[in-house]
């Protein structure tokens, strides 16, 4: 850990265990009672059916009625097990699920996956499982306020706690090196972690990174409280929408249902306030918190993967149109972060859009592991 996180302690406890149909049985670990080594890492267990769904097109399972899904979805599956590291960071005890996926026949070789701020760890799962085949360690984790993991009240989000968090996981699953992949938000916490963490990150991918232009000095701040009203106001359909036209240039197939279910489950929830309160503050993280102008710093081998269809920029729906125009503009930003990283490769993909992984999975993957070390 940095200098500025030696006073938190972190420890691994066993996560919370659903079973049967109407009641939650709580394993746990007391500080003092059972050290960290006794505890280990528990997993929750997937239903088989909910793998079955997400290796097809039909989305995982959501929550029955109207209630929609908790802001920690405890009334929701990935498709495969997870686990909980707690923690105790900026004087409060959190909680980080991530996925740890072992392969069958190791290559010695570990990727830690970053995701995007719209998304969560149960989004890589077509990249996790086609990892394994490769004989990669896989750890997925849902940053604090994302997925799974604890939505605080209270919490100065930026990309260093961040990467200091999943550092501390990484640590406390003794992990020495790793290969980091992030997509969109991910790509700018994955570039944070790489500059925090040079000598243990083995090589960077960044998949559609956001973050390649300063919006800030181009589209008027928006107030935490105007995001976090402009977050009240989300329904199914304005998320769907978003996506469609962002992120799919207008276009809807079926199978990209479950990338708006846990958005979509959300908003129906009666304590959604906490998640759009989360959702505000890292809409003001990455808005104010650039890393492009870091770039040049650095120092591992990085792979660009870049759908040259995106537009995706935050702040561009409250910029003035001219402005937002030029926002977002893969087709030239990949080639610029190509140009500033000391040992860039860029790979452009065309007539795809901000998500490659899903869009274009072949070339993505093929670009993916002709980089990773250990790959062909």
């Amino acid at each position: 850990m940095d200098a500025n996180h030696q006073s938190e302690t972190f420890t691994v406890v066993p996560s919370v265990v659903r079973c049967a149909k109407v009641f939650l049985s709580l394993v746990v670990c007391a500080s003092g009672i059972l050290s960290a080594a006794a505890c280990g890492h528990q997993t929750v267990k997937p239903q088989t059916d909910v793998l079955q769904q997400m290796s097809g097109t039909d989305p995982a399972i959501p929550a029955k009625g109207d209630m929609g899904l908790d802001p920690e979805l405890k009334n929701y599956q990935y498709p495969r097990a997870t686990a909980q590291f707690n923690f105790r960071s900026q004087n409060q005890d959190l909680q980080m699920t991530y996925i740890l996926a072992e392969p069958a026949k190791p290559n010695g070789e570990v990727v830690l996956l970053l995701h995007g701020k719209n998304f969560s760890a149960g989004y890589w799962e077509t990249t996790i499982r086609a990892l394994l085949d490769k004989g990669y360690r896989v750890i997925a984790p849902d940053q604090i306020g994302f997925g799974k993991s604890s939505k605080p009240t209270s919490y100065q989000f930026t990309f260093q706690a961040l990467a200091a968090n999943s550092k501390a996981l990484l640590d406390s699953l003794k992990i020495e090196r790793a290969s980091v992949i992030g997509h969109s938000m991910g790509g700018m916490l994955a570039t944070r972690f790489a500059l925090m963490y040079p000598a243990f990150t083995e090589k960077l991918i960044l998949v559609n990174p956001i973050g390649l232009e300063d919006w800030k000095t181009l589209v008027p701040y928006r107030t935490v409280e105007e995001n976090y009203q402009a977050e009240l106001k989300a329904t199914p359909e304005s998320i769907r929408e978003y996506q469609r036209t962002v992120y799919f240039d207008g276009h809807w197939k079926p199978e990209y249902d479950k990338l708006t279910e846990i958005l979509s489950g959300w908003t129906k929830h009666p304590d959604y306030s906490r998640v759009a309160w989360n959702s505000a503050l890292t809409t003001d993280m990455v808005f104010t918190q650039p890393v492009l102008y870091e770039f040049p710093l650095i120092k591992n081998e990085t792979l660009l993967i870049i759908g040259v269809r995106d537009r995706t920029a935050v702040g561009k729906n409250w910029a003035a149109k001219p402005i937002a125009e030029k926002l977002g503009r893969y087709d030239l930003l990949g080639k610029k972060a190509a140009r500033s990283i000391p040992k860039a490769k860029l790979v452009e993909i065309p007539k795809v859009g901000h998500m490659p992984q899903v869009e274009a999975f072949d070339q993505y993957l093929k670009a993916v592991l002709d980089f990773l070390p250990g790959g062909p």
